[in-house]
């Protein structure tokens, strides 16, 4: 996002730092030192999307066995046809180049017209088949197990295992395009489509329902790709205590000629925001409940929370005294609440309450 000029005519005008630099304008956020080692690893032309997925490890192994039995059926129907066609092509080879009569020569002299483009047509046929097994289909498995350039699924399970608390990377794939090379600060009309482009792929890329009812292996689509090494390099990170868990929960992140990588505030980012957030809180705690066989506990806990809000006059001394009902509720089940809501979701827990 290479700027043109200064960003002083962007939304909400940025202000002035220590060392004189303008800030980037709300929601946009110049990204904290403590995730220079993450963003070191990152290339400047794209945005990346990172959250935390806390779906059960045993749902994410049963998730990646199915494209592992893709690419092992693929991979095994790839090594048939070779077999199967390796020696008709070398017979054919033969034949053409080297005068060696076999069974696929064929005399002109010998067929009629129709027998002629029959077996033309089945020839051109095998050969665009086979085409496109080599050039479409026989990288799936390849890329499966050794891509190079962004990493690939098997060396990032084989870096992380299978986790109940997994960090995922989505980067932004041909979209961008229409974003960097533009200021996004801007309020001439490129900067304004940029910017408008950004933000309404990351709003659906982070909707609540979205990270929620699908792992994070499943949030890959036509805009969004997973970037395996920066999974691997982010998870590492955390493993080694170079950066909080936290940190991963919902970042966006997109680099500017300017502000170095800057973030986006999602929490402050749109009328919504506080309404989605809310929502993936109240997903994330659900999940979390299912995870330990206390299901029953949530829908418990919500007709709690919607009878005692219907009530009226819920003063500040009732609510202490409904926070106080929800913790016993979830004491006798096991379960201590305020450790349980931080744990899961990761906010105060008063805001379950």
């Amino acid at each position: 996002m290479a700027p043109k000029k200064t960003s002083k005519g962007a939304r909400g005008g940025g202000s002035s730092s220590s060392g004189g630099a303008l800030e980037p304008p709300k929601p946009f956020r110049i990204a904290p030192d403590s995730l220079k080692p993450f963003t070191s690893s990152l290339s400047k032309k794209h945005v990346y999307i990172a959250h935390v997925d806390q779906k059960p490890a045993s749902f994410k192994r049963k998730i990646f066995t199915v494209p592992i039995l893709l690419n092992a059926v693929v991979f095994a129907l790839f090594l048939w046809r070779m077999w199967y066609i390796i020696p008709y092509y070398i017979a054919l080879l033969s034949s053409s180049f080297l005068g060696y009569e076999n069974s696929t020569t064929i005399r002109m002299a010998d067929l009629t017209y129709r027998q002629f483009f029959a077996v033309a047509g089945r020839r051109t046929l095998t050969f665009l088949f086979d085409f496109v097994l080599a050039v479409f289909v026989w990288p799936w498995p390849i890329e499966f197990v050794f891509g190079r350039k962004h990493g690939s699924p098997v060396s990032w399970r084989t870096a992380i295992g299978f986790r109940d608390k997994e960090i995922y990377v989505r980067r932004s794939r041909s979209w961008d395009t229409q974003v960097y090379g533009v200021d996004i600060f801007s309020e001439k009309p490129q900067g304004n489509e940029a910017r408008t482009i950004l933000w309404d792929m990351v709003r659906n890329a982070t909707s609540p329902m979205l990270l929620q009812e699908k792992t994070g292996y499943l949030t890959m689509n036509g805009d969004w790709d997973l970037d395996w090494k920066a999974m691997v390099k982010a998870t590492t990170l955390v493993d080694k205590k170079e950066i909080s868990l936290d940190a991963f929960r919902t970042l966006v992140l997109c680099h500017h000629d300017k502000f170095g990588w800057i973030a986006i505030d999602m929490n402050a980012s749109g009328e919504n925001a506080q309404e989605d957030e809310r929502r993936r809180q109240v997903f994330a705690f659900r999940d979390a409940l299912t995870a330990i066989g206390k299901e029953n506990l949530f829908y418990r806990w919500i007709e709690v929370i919607q009878f005692e809000t219907q009530q009226g006059g819920f003063t500040q001394e009732r609510q202490l005294e409904v926070a106080q009902k929800i913790r016993d509720l979830f004491k006798e089940n096991g379960v201590d609440f305020d450790a349980f809501w931080k744990e899961a979701v990761g906010s105060d827990p008063s805001v379950g309450i």
